[in-house]
C-alpha cells in the first residue's frame, strides 16, 4: 500500500511538472503586445458595417499598421521574420451626419517568425482586449481562431491585406 502511495505521488509530481513545462513552452509561443504601433505604417482602414458575415466578430473600424518588415513583406509578397501587423478594432459612433471612432475593441496583432510558429503558417497571433497590452483573447487558441481563417490566403503567406497604391 505504502508504494502504491509512493507510485501516485510521483505520478501526480510528474504529471504538475509537465504541466508547468506546458506552460512555460505556450509562454515563450506568446506574441508580445507591438508598443508604438500607430506610429507605425498605416496600411488602410476600412469600417465592417452590420449587413456583412463577419460583423459579429470583427464589427466596426479597422486600421491596419504595418511595422518595416511587415512593409517589405507587403512590397514583395513574402513576409520576413520580425514583420509585424496590427490590426486595431474600434466600436463605430454615428452622431450629425459623422462616423467617428469609439473605444477599441481589440488590437489585432501578425507576428512572423517561421521557426516560432511553425505551426500556423510561421505567424503568432493574438488579441488584446479593449486597451489592455496584457489581457489576451486568442491565447492559446490561435490555430483555431485566427490561423484557421488566414489558411486561405496562403498564396499571400498567410495575410489578407494588401498595401494602397
Amino acid at each position: 500500500m505504502i508504494r502504491s502511495l509512493a507510485i501516485l505521488a510521483v505520478l501526480a509530481v510528474l504529471a504538475v511538472l509537465a504541466d508547468l513545462g506546458a506552460a512555460g513552452a505556450a509562454q515563450a509561443q506568446e506574441v508580445p503586445y507591438p508598443k508604438g504601433y500607430r506610429d507605425w505604417h498605416h496600411v488602410k482602414s476600412m469600417v465592417i458595417n452590420p449587413e456583412h458575415p463577419l460583423y459579429d466578430a470583427f464589427g466596426g473600424i479597422h486600421h491596419l499598421y504595418a511595422n518595416k518588415a511587415a512593409l517589405k513583406g507587403y512590397a514583395g509578397g513574402k513576409f520576413p521574420d520580425g514583420a509585424v501587423i496590427v490590426f486595431d478594432l474600434l466600436e463605430v459612433k454615428t452622431a450629425d451626419n459623422a462616423v467617428t471612432e469609439g473605444p477599441r475593441k481589440v488590437v489585432g496583432v501578425m507576428h512572423k517568425d517561421a521557426k516560432k510558429y511553425a505551426a500556423t503558417g510561421g505567424w503568432g497571433f493574438e488579441g488584446f482586449k479593449g486597451d489592455s497590452p496584457t489581457e489576451r483573447v486568442v491565447g492559446a487558441n490561435a490555430a483555431t481562431a485566427c490561423f484557421q481563417c488566414h489558411t486561405s490566403q496562403k498564396a499571400h503567406d498567410y495575410v489578407f491585406s494588401g498595401a494602397r497604391k
